[in-house]
């Protein structure tokens, strides 16, 4: 693509990233077949190539951003599936990511707009604050009906019937290994993953410590910044992950981490491009370092040789998170290791098509979010599965709110098959049960 930025724009390291991106897209259209709201709207300009151009005239002009590009820009979901598809290698990721910067610095959103973006801003990254909202949400959700706005009702629809109580596992606190030491990791516990189900950072602390992994949750460090990142809140997004860059530089620095392991892959997409992010910043050498050793859960388990299971028995769907398959590039890791320990792998058709969760999606775009949310329970129905288990809490969430069967983390049941006790979601008694063949919006 032709681009005309003067030499005074492309000093910014903003725009100079941005023109090399759009130098790349050769106009192909390929993007287009695999994007999820293309498919839904039809329309091209919620494609990636019609965004491209939007946001190529944009930035190029300096101008003001008009309703009709930050609608359009609003409906990305950054699933990253075009990332997969792009035959040029267009890095469509950092494009949008700068886009919703200019536009939240350049543009005045409706206050209905700004409001919720504030709220969504100062309560999900804060797993205190999200829990008390949760309990909020808890009372407030049968009158969901009665509210006027959309996305405030799926705000209370999408909150989960029962708040976890608090693990004290997400505490600042060094967990040893049961047996001879093999690796020294510092887990993440995030943000909202902190209120909405600590199941997950508890099986993975004891995987992993029965993989002979010490298992550090490093003082200082929370949430990623991927929620406001992805808002273009960029200064926000920028201090929350400064502070886990230096909270985990302080181990690597003390007695040493081979890993960040990340078990909530849109976190793990956002801190292994925190390299870009502080590109000519003072923490740019560190956080270039964080970004190398970082590692999504299912990478580390693949190099810790995870005993080889019995036939467990269970027909488990497996849905392909997108900042996993897409952000990340894993395909097949979780996959190999489920079938590793025993259990029947089944993967619904168009598994690269997202489900409409994609961080704060389903809340800022409910409609858009809910056709994709029904078209990918229809592809988990035709697997008739008896579980389905994702790799990311907001695909999780997504999915659970309509399934009725289990819906668990890859590493809840892989803790299981290796001596841990049985994900909770699975247990008699728990919304549904692990032998129930069907989920709503079968067709």
């Amino acid at each position: 693509m032709k681009t005309e930025f003067t030499e005074e724009q492309l000093r910014d390291p903003g725009i100079a990233r941005s023109n090399e991106i759009l130098r790349a897209c050769v106009h192909c259209g390929f993007c287009t077949a695999t994007c999820p709201t293309y498919q839904v709207l039809g329309d091209e300009l919620d494609s990636p190539r019609g965004r491209i151009y939007l946001i190529k005239d944009m930035l190029e002009n300096e101008r003001v951003p008009d309703a009709k590009t930050v609608k359009h820009i609003d409906r990305c979901l950054s699933c990253l599936a075009c990332m997969t598809t792009c035959p040029s290698g267009v890095h469509y990721m950092h494009l949008v990511d700068h886009a919703r910067d200019y536009i939240e610095r350049n543009y005045k959103r409706p206050f209905g707009d700004r409001a919720l973006r504030w709220i969504l801003a100062r309560i999900l990254p804060y797993p205190g604050r999200f829990r008390l909202a949760l309990l909020g949400a808890k009372i407030g959700r049968p009158f969901a009906f009665l509210m006027p706005d959309a996305r405030l009702r799926a705000m209370l629809e999408m909150a989960p019937r029962q708040v976890p109580p608090v693990s004290r596992n997400d505490d600042p606190q060094s967990f040893a290994p049961k047996g001879p030491r093999r690796k020294r990791v510092a887990l993440m516990t995030g943000c909202a993953q902190r209120a909405l189900n600590t199941d997950i950072n508890d099986a993975t602390i004891r995987l992993l410590t029965r993989l002979g992994c010490e298992v550090v949750v490093a003082e200082g460090a929370g949430c990623c910044g991927a929620l406001t990142h992805h808002m273009g809140k960029t200064g926000e997004s920028h201090r929350t992950a400064a502070r886990n860059i230096r909270a985990w530089t302080r181990e690597m620095r003390g007695e040493g981490l081979d890993a960040v392991v990340i078990n909530t892959s849109g976190c793990g997409t956002t801190v292994k491009d925190y390299g870009h992010m502080f590109r000519g910043e003072a923490l740019a050498e560190d956080a270039a370092a964080v970004s190398e050793i970082t590692m999504d859960i299912s990478e580390l388990l693949m190099k810790l040789d995870l005993p080889e299971g019995a036939d467990k028995g269970l027909r488990v769907a497996y849905h392909a998170a997108c900042s996993l398959q897409h952000g990340q590039q894993i395909k097949s890791y979780p996959k190999d290791l489920l079938k590793r320990a025993g259990f029947s792998v089944v993967e619904p058709a168009d598994s690269h098509l997202c489900c409409g969760s994609a961080g704060t999606y389903n809340l800022m775009q409910p409609e858009i979010s809910g056709q994709l949310k029904a078209r990918k329970l229809r592809t988990l129905a035709a697997c008739q599965p008896e579980v389905i288990v994702a790799g990311n809490i907001g695909c999780m969430m997504q999915i659970g709110s309509g399934a009725d069967v289990p819906v668990v983390h890859t590493v809840e049941l892989l803790d299981w098959a290796t001596g841990g006790p049985m994900p909770p979601a699975m247990r008699p008694g728990h919304n549904a049960g692990p032998q129930v063949p069907n989920l709503r919006g079968a067709p």
